[in-house]
């Protein structure tokens, strides 16, 4: 299977997952000991979305470091931030079009 390299949100510690390797609740990142499963490392966390989650269906969670439930949680790879970004980028382009 191939790896997917991610980063922990607190340190930056660069973590090797699985492809498609379901990450349980109470994975934690072995140098900093933050929670793997929770919004902030979620590809649908987003802090100007409405309760910080571009996923409509999903239930809102106060505490976005700690692991939670969330059956909508998608880990967050360098791709996926990627891919956000550039859409943001062409929204922000498209506004100041003429």
């Amino acid at each position: 299977m191939s790896q997917l390299e991610i980063v922990c949100y607190q340190c930056n510690e660069e973590l090797s997952l699985e492809f498609g390797q379901h990450i349980p609740r109470n994975e934690e990142c072995p140098k900093c000991y933050a929670n793997i499963h929770s919004c902030y490392m979620c590809q649908f966390h987003d802090p100007s979305a409405y309760n910080e989650c571009r996923e409509p269906m999903a239930n809102r969670i106060l505490d976005k470091e700690k692991a939670n439930f969330c059956e909508f949680y998608k880990l967050k790879t360098d791709n996926s931030m990627q891919s956000q970004q550039e859409d943001l980028l062409a929204k922000a382009n498209s506004l100041f079009k003429d």
